[in-house]
């Protein structure tokens, strides 16, 4: 398997390859098209110029002017009517002209070669030093014609500078590649070290360092990580408490279990002393159930989405109904309670997730209270929005168990016993179903001064 660094540097010269094969590919379509009509016509306009010359000037020596004038960086061809040819500056590689095009020039044509030479994948108009390369005039001196075909000679106008292009291609090439590497390595070094604190992370180590100083994707990454490993270490540290509470919660109720089973296997008890153990041991299953039931419940909760079956519902008098049903319980325990609930507050939502909502802040504002405290439950209506307020007189919850509050199986009274209702996912439960229809749920108390629960819900429910 290659590496990330191998990878990077191969399609990163890859890629330098194929663009420099396109750019050359483009710029040869770019000659082909437009630099060599205007190559064609520049070179034949110089033609024509010397040609005019020498016909202007017979005094002058034909071949004298034409040995100065390829000095200068040109290729001349001259053939005369009896087709003898005399050549000026450098050699053609190949003389590769027909007498059928010679002719032609001596009758008066123009030969445009560089403009009709065949084409290539190569920029060969320019650089190809053939005859048929060329331009043809015809040419008069002292009263003979001619046919002059003429070309710049490459080799002399740019034989430095061939040398030079190719030393800066190569020197170019070589330093690309070198940078190349040497950047990858700046690059993937991060990714690297991401993959390291990555493989530590699975095999359950959180502590991990990473230079988040970067200002770019990569440090916003490693922040990004960062925070995840700081959120997985916070998770598994819940999960290891969570396994912990199941495991004692589950555990306890079968000890009782387990206990009263022994006991009952006694012959002497007597009809009400095996009623008693028969009753504490239901209650031990009941509270297994609910257990279990609130684990179902909560998983659910976790995994689907789609639970919340909104429909219109009265709060208010939901409410009111729950307050009802634990009249018994408020005074039992002398408790005084007071509400504001308007008469007629509909909120969209799921019913019986409401229900569970408030009858366990109910429960807990009741169970929580000092004997002859107070409950006090406001519901206050905004344009979009409903606040319910769950006040209590009771024990209060400090500040760092305010933080924990909403976190399964906890229990800010560690000194309270057990009970049916006493898992400590009553608060986790709440929380979850608040915020499945978009609501919210904060928590305000002092110790042995009180607590207030209170939730906001939107009117209307939105997936």
């Amino acid at each position: 398997m290659k590496s990330l660094y191998t990878k990077f540097v191969v399609y990163t010269v890859a890629i330098m390859i194929g663009s420099g094969l396109i750019a050359f590919v483009l710029s040869n379509v770019y000659y082909q098209s437009k630099l060599k009509p205007v190559n064609d016509t520049k070179n034949t306009n110089i033609a024509l110029d010397i040609a005019e010359f020498a016909n202007r000037h017979p005094e002058v020596k034909l071949n004298e002017y034409l040995e100065n004038t390829a000095a200068v960086g040109y290729q001349f061809y001259l053939v005369d009517e009896k087709l003898q040819v005399d050549k000026y500056g450098a050699n053609f590689r190949q003389n590769n002209i027909t007498k059928k095009e010679i002719q032609a020039v001596l009758d008066g044509h123009i030969y445009h070669g560089i403009r009709n030479f065949p084409q290539s994948t190569f920029v060969t108009g320019f650089f190809a030093n053939e005859l048929q390369n060329s331009i043809g005039v015809p040419l008069q001196h002292n009263g003979k014609n001619y046919a002059l075909f003429i070309r710049p000679d490459i080799s002399l106008l740019f034989g430095e500078m061939h040398i030079l292009f190719g030393i800066l291609f190569v020197l170019g090439f070589l330093l690309s590649i070198i940078f190349v590497f040497i950047s990858t390595k700046y690059l993937v070094n991060p990714i690297r070290t991401l993959t390291t604190a990555t493989q530590k992370l699975a095999h359950g180590n959180f502590e991990v360092q990473l230079d988040v100083s970067h200002r770019d994707e990569i440090g916003q990454l490693a922040k990004s990580f960062t925070h995840m490993a700081d959120q997985l270490e916070k998770t598994e540290e819940t999960r290891k408490e969570f396994i912990s509470n199941v495991s004692h919660d589950i555990q306890s109720p079968l000890s009782n279990i387990k206990g009263y089973t022994n006991l009952l296997e006694k012959e002497d008890l007597s009809a009400d002393q095996k009623s008693q153990y028969a009753t504490i041991i239901n209650g031990e299953i009941d509270r297994l159930s609910q257990l279990t039931k609130q684990l179902l419940l909560l998983t659910t909760l976790d995994q689907n989405k789609n639970l919340v079956h909104a429909v219109p519902v009265d709060i208010a008098a939901q409410i009111r109904e729950l307050i009802r049903q634990h009249q018994w319980q408020i005074g039992e325990k002398g408790l005084m309670i007071s509400y504001s609930l308007p008469e007629v507050s509909i909120v969209e939502g799921d019913a019986t997730f409401f229900n569970t909502i408030f009858d366990n802040l109910i429960t807990n504002a009741i169970k929580y209270n000092r004997e002859g405290g107070q409950i006090d439950i406001e519901l206050r209506e905004q344009s979009d929005r409903v606040n319910i307020q769950f006040h209590d007189t009771g024990i209060g919850i400090s500040p760092e168990q305010q933080e924990k509050i909403f976190n399964r199986f906890y229990r800010a009274d560690t000194s309270r016993t057990h009970t049916v209702a006493g898992t400590g996912l009553g608060l986790s439960i709440v929380h979850s179903m608040v915020h499945l229809h978009n609501g919210s749920i904060s928590v305000d108390s002092n110790l042995d001064e009180g607590t207030t629960f209170t939730i906001s819900l939107p009117k209307t429910y939105k997936i």
